[in-house]
C-alpha cells in the first residue's frame, strides 16, 4: 500500500463527478444514506470538505460553538451551489486539491468512499472501488476511537473477516462480509452483524 493518499482520494473524486454528469436535477433531492442530507447535500459537503483547510476548519469550528454538525450544515451551505450543475462545477473545482482539515490524512478516502456511497446506493448507481481504497479506508475505521469518527471501540470485541480482501482484524464472534460493506458498518450506515 502506498503512503500517499491523495491519488486514491483524486481518483475517486473523479469517478463521483463522471457518475453524477448528466444526472437529472429531480435526482439531487433524493434522500441520501447520511441522515438529514440529500443527495445535492453529501455532494456539497464533500466539496467543502476538499476545499477545507486545517486553519479554516478551527475557525469554523470556533465559529460553531465547536458543534461539528452546525460547522458541516454551515459548510454545506457555504459550498452548495443555486443549482446541482453548481455544486457539480464546485467538486469538479476542487477534485485535485491536497487541503484537508486536521485529520489524518487516510480520513480523506474514507470520506471520499463512504460519502460516495451515501450518494450512489439511493441513486442505484454501482462503483467497483479499488482494493486499496476500501482497505486503507476499512483499517483507518478499525483503528480510530469512535471519539474521531472511526468504530475502534465498536468492533473491539469481534473478528472482522472481509470475504473479499485478505484482510482479518480482532478477536471475537465473527462478522463476514465485502471490505465495503464492514466499512458501511463501521461507519453507522448498517448494522454490524
Amino acid at each position: 500500500m502506498s503512503n500517499d493518499v491523495w491519488p486514491l482520494v483524486h481518483a475517486e473524486r473523479a469517478a463521483l463527478i463522471a457518475d453524477l454528469e448528466g444526472l437529472p436535477e429531480d435526482r439531487w433531492d433524493r434522500p441520501s444514506g447520511c441522515a438529514r442530507w440529500t443527495v445535492h447535500d453529501v455532494v456539497a459537503h464533500l466539496v467543502d470538505v476538499a476545499e477545507s483547510t486545517r486553519l479554516g476548519f478551527v475557525r469554523d469550528m470556533i465559529s460553531a460553538g465547536f458543534d461539528f454538525d452546525r460547522q458541516n450544515d454551515r459548510g454545506i451551505a457555504r459550498a452548495r451551489g443555486a443549482t446541482p450543475a453548481q455544486t457539480l462545477h464546485r467538486l469538479k473545482a476542487a477534485a485535485t486539491r491536497t487541503t484537508t482539515p486536521p485529520a489524518p490524512r487516510d480520513s480523506r478516502i474514507v470520506e471520499e468512499v463512504v460519502h460516495g456511497e451515501d450518494i450512489r446506493r439511493p441513486l442505484g448507481i454501482t462503483r467497483h472501488y479499488p482494493r486499496e481504497a476500501v482497505e486503507r479506508s476499512l483499517r483507518y475505521q478499525i483503528r480510530t476511537s469512535t471519539r474521531f469518527g472511526g468504530a475502534a471501540e465498536l468492533v473491539a470485541d469481534v473478528r472482522l473477516v472481509a470475504t473479499d480482501l485478505d484482510l482479518v482484524c480482532g478477536e471475537g464472534p465473527e462478522i463476514r462480509d465485502t471490505a465495503l460493506e464492514l466499512l458501511m458498518a463501521t461507519t453507522g450506515r448498517k448494522a454490524l452483524r
